[in-house]
């Protein structure tokens, strides 16, 4: 039987607070200064000094400004940091984040169509049709949506497509696709629930895509076709390179095999069990591509494989929660940041599992590790590069405590060679198949 608030239960609780001599000095306090500032503690930013055993040189770090590109700018800036050290390109490098962008936003409403197509049979009320109807596109992405775009597409200098309005400040052609993707979704089921013929609805789709094709070239610019790359090096030395298409750059001056990289998460519930492999249903941007897919391990695991590429001289990404426990402007994450069960004396302890599976915590943010503090072996803290230009932190890096890693990370991407050579193995096996709103399936 529910039961509502009493006075008697009124009067208690202000009787507990007239009984602690210190409520109202906390009272004053928390009020005039607010949860964060009352309850942080200054010894973590003194242990969060940012100074590294490992730390890489990886030049200045990007900015994403008003947009939610983390995922594709750490992904990009990973690849320009061995870029910068194999052709000794200036600090400031950067590859293009607006012409990945681009694609992304055209693959994704093609991915929205499809899966529109899918469940038209389906009621506005079902579950899986209402969480497409929720966001049918965003910014935030996967490692695995990333390099499916570079695969498809290839990669350009950032000189050769730079940002736009709408690229560094992304909230009006979000509200504007979502608009026009919902509107397409009525009547695209609609005429699907017609029993109109593949080749209708195919028709249907195409016309759909060149009017999200137009909206973006008048947003974002066309992406090229061909290009000259110019450039000058660390010493100022003058460059050219004639007539490059973006697979011709991506395969001259990247040349990575995105196919050795793989998604390394930790996610300790009870419905993943560790060493095996999933994937997201609806998860993705390009059809066609290589899925959304992830290998789940324990957290020693996780931490090993990311210092053992770091000691190999090639930086992380990896994905978090980043606005947990973490100050911007100081640019710290550790779990010993704040202490608001002591302000409160309340039990705010959840372990990393509850916090999935209670919506307390999911990948919100994709960053680069590009450093990490071992004494005696052990990893005490982490160098950071975050994509929120230089004004935070360190000139834009930050420090995250192992405990904070340990808490509130998810992901990282390393080289498979790293692993174990039985996870290796795990690589290859059928994917457990997640439902789309599972928090490993979340875009940073």
């Amino acid at each position: 039987m529910s039961e509502a608030i009493s006075s008697e239960q009124l009067s208690k609780f202000h009787q507990l607070i007239e009984d602690d001599p210190k409520s109202r000095v906390l009272e004053r306090a928390v009020s005039k200064n607010g949860i964060l500032a009352t309850s942080a503690d200054f010894h973590s930013e003194v242990n969060m000094d940012p100074v590294f055993s490992i730390d890489l040189d990886t030049g200045d770090v990007a900015n994403q400004k008003q947009s939610g590109r983390c995922w594709m700018f750490a992904a990009l800036n990973t690849m320009r940091h061995d870029l910068k050290n194999r052709f000794g390109v200036a600090k400031d490098f950067e590859l293009s984040q607006s012409y990945t962008f681009f694609w992304d936003k055209l693959e994704k409403s093609n991915y929205f169509y499809e899966n529109v197509i899918k469940t038209a049979s389906l009621p506005t009320s079902d579950r899986k049709v209402s969480w497409l109807m929720t966001t049918p596109q965003q910014d935030g992405g996967q490692w695995d949506m990333i390099t499916a775009i570079i695969r498809k597409y290839g990669v350009v200098p950032k000189s050769v497509m730079p940002e736009s309005y709408n690229s560094s400040k992304s909230n009006e052609l979000n509200s504007t696709l979502n608009l026009k993707l919902r509107k397409d979704a009525v009547d695209l089921r609609e005429l699907v629930n017609s029993n109109a013929s593949s080749e209708e609805v195919a028709s249907f789709k195409e016309k759909k895509l060149a009017e999200i094709y137009r909206i973006l070239v008048y947003t974002l610019g066309e992406p090229p076709v061909k290009f000259d790359f110019e450039c000058r090096d660390s010493d100022n030395n003058y460059h050219i390179d004639q007539d490059l298409t973006p697979q011709t750059f991506f395969e001259k001056y990247v040349n990575w095999n995105l196919d050795d990289y793989v998604s390394i998460i930790n996610a300790p519930t009870d419905d993943k069990p560790y060493n095996h492999m999933y994937t997201i249903e609806m998860l993705g941007n390009v059809l066609g591509e290589r899925e959304v897919r992830h290998l789940n391990v324990d957290m020693n695991t996780f931490r090993q494989v990311a210092i053992k590429q770091l000691e190999s001289g090639e930086s992380v990404w990896f994905g978090c929660d980043v606005g947990q426990e973490s100050d911007r402007k100081k640019g710290i994450m550790d779990t010993e940041l704040y202490h608001k069960d002591e302000l409160f004396d309340v039990d705010f302890s959840m372990s990393k599992a509850e916090r999935l599976d209670y919506s307390e915590s999911l990948m919100t943010h994709a960053m680069v590790l590009t450093g990490v503090d071992l004494v005696n072996g052990t990893p005490t803290k982490w160098k950071v590069e975050n994509s929120w230009g230089d004004k935070v932190g360190t000139k834009g890096f930050f420090v995250m405590s192992n405990n904070w890693m340990e808490e509130y990370c998810y992901q990282v991407v390393v080289n498979k060679k790293f692993l174990p050579e039985e996870l290796q193995k795990v690589l290859t096996e059928e994917p457990k198949v997640l439902a789309p709103w599972d928090p490993m399936g979340s875009l940073a």
